[in-house]
């Protein structure tokens, strides 16, 4: 039988059990929204990339950078949803955005989600950002950066482009290309068809961004992005569009610039994981079909 004096302390280890039992609860729901949260930005992203209609995911991918917002402001430290959000806000920024201080707004925090989710993920290579030493830098990622890094690494490296896309003329940016095409090139070595050759692509419109006296490495740039289209036997329209924008623009290649862009306004934009990136491709092209009238 249980006295008043031995339930008064049974009362302390009732309240602990309970106490212990919650925070049980409460961990596993944690973990459970943690997981949700991350299906959610993976599945949203591979939603897009899929869709076929530029203008009705130009009119519903803000509410899901929104939403990305929003789980992250829940959950400040996920990996996953910041380098969703970070994919999410640069292709939005790169493909749907055609005013430029919004376009730089928007890469901005592009950037700033692709560095929060490597540091979340890395403290190691999080501490490469406060580094000005380039040649330190360079070592760490031939060093640190292996095979289960190629995606978040890819993540960042884009968004670092696009960061600097959105403002060519700020040589604070255009400072920081030599560690961008160090990531690339990490990335090139370890998984070159990574992202549909897109890794190729990006390294190929960074030799096209300045002319070589200044730097510049435009046949390269084309041989990049031509190495880039064979990735996927020329099914992702991408490299064609910037080889045409970025290196025979710069080359004054019109013949090569006509050829690129008609190829892409004669092919079909529906491939699984390509669609929204061959649409807006297809668009692109075009556009730079009308401007290359008065370009050349």
């Amino acid at each position: 039988m249980t006295t008043p004096a031995s339930g008064l302390r049974m009362r302390p280890i009732i309240r602990s059990t309970i106490v212990a039992t919650v925070l049980m609860a409460l961990s596993g729901c944690a973990a459970v929204v943690q997981r949700a949260a991350d299906g959610l930005s993976s599945g949203l992203t591979a939603g897009v990339s899929n869709h076929d209609d530029i203008e009705t995911v130009a009119d519903g991918l803000p509410a899901y950078l929104l939403l990305l917002d929003g789980l992250i402001e829940g959950d400040p430290d996920n990996p996953a949803l910041l380098l969703s959000a970070a994919k999410l806000y640069g292709t939005y920024a790169g493909g749907f955005v055609h005013d430029a201080e919004r376009a730089k707004r928007l890469s901005d925090r592009s950037f700033v989600y692709a560095k929060r989710g490597i540091c979340a993920r890395d403290e190691d290579f999080c501490r490469q950002f406060d580094d000005s030493d380039f040649d330190r830098f360079n070592a760490f990622v031939a060093e640190h950066v292996g095979a289960k890094d190629v995606d978040a690494t890819y993540t960042l490296a884009s968004s670092w482009v696009g960061w600097l896309r959105a403002d060519t003329a700020d040589w604070n940016r255009i400072a920081d290309l030599p560690r961008i095409e160090t990531l690339l090139n990490r990335v090139n070595a370890l998984a070159p068809a990574h992202d549909h050759g897109n890794v190729l692509a990006y390294l190929g419109v960074l030799d096209c961004l300045r002319p070589e006296s200044l730097g510049g490495k435009p046949t390269r740039g084309q041989e990049r992005l031509q190495a880039a289209d064979a990735v996927d036997a020329g099914r992702n329209l991408l490299p064609k569009v910037l080889n045409a924008e970025y290196c025979a623009r710069l080359l004054f290649d019109q013949e090569g610039h006509d050829r690129m862009l008609a190829d892409v306004m004669a092919a079909d934009a529906n491939v699984p994981g390509l669609t929204l990136s061959n649409t807006i491709a297809k668009r692109r092209a075009a556009e730079l079909v009308e401007s290359g009238k008065d370009y050349f």
